[in-house]
């Protein structure tokens, strides 16, 4: 009888956990997230990086994660994520090949307002846009043909009067409660 517990409970030990991840630094890391193979669903893998989550959203393109706010929602896994409306991709050095989407590449486009900031004043003068985003959009991919743009950067619930220095960069990504 001891004999049984000791392996059941050796066996329990070292199955995967189908839990929340340890915190990355100050952040709660809630399921389905995954920082590692021993939590979280991979699906949704995020990195903590000395102390700091991060979304990988390109190869070598990390994306600090500022919060997180599950809402007291569990995620469908079957459901696609979207582009929160709240973001605004700005598209840099673009020829006039972009993807016809729906942008604003006129001079009230946000990237003028980046221009004007250290980080984008190599941009300066040459063809910007920015995506247009409304909720009735289901999309979770933004795609520009190869030779579009050379450049992006993402901004979070952007307002017209913020300067460019105070934006949020980020992607805010939603999901669709089940019913």
């Amino acid at each position: 009888m001891f004999l049984q517990v000791v392996v059941l409970l050796t066996l329990l030990s070292h199955m995967p956990a189908l839990d929340a991840c340890p915190k990355c630094g100050n952040m709660v890391v809630p399921y389905p997230l995954s920082t590692s193979d021993d939590c979280g669903n991979p699906r949704y893998r995020i990195y903590c990086n000395n102390g700091a989550l991060e979304f990988l959203s390109a190869p070598g393109i990390y994306y600090r994660i500022l919060s997180i706010n599950p809402g007291g929602l569990k995620l469908d896994e079957n459901l696609p994520f979207n582009i929160s409306v709240r973001n605004t991709v700005m598209l840099f050095n673009c020829s006039d090949n972009i993807l016809l989407s729906p942008l604003n590449c006129s001079s009230t486009s946000y990237c003028r307002q980046y221009e004007e900031i250290e980080e984008g004043s190599g941009c300066k003068g040459t063809l910007c846009c920015h995506f247009l985003k409304d909720s009735s959009m289901t999309s979770h991919r933004i795609r520009v043909r190869v030779g579009g743009c050379t450049a992006y950067t993402s901004v979070v619930d952007v307002q017209p009067k913020d300067p460019a220095d105070a934006w949020n960069y980020g992607i805010e990504l939603q999901w669709t409660s089940p019913h």
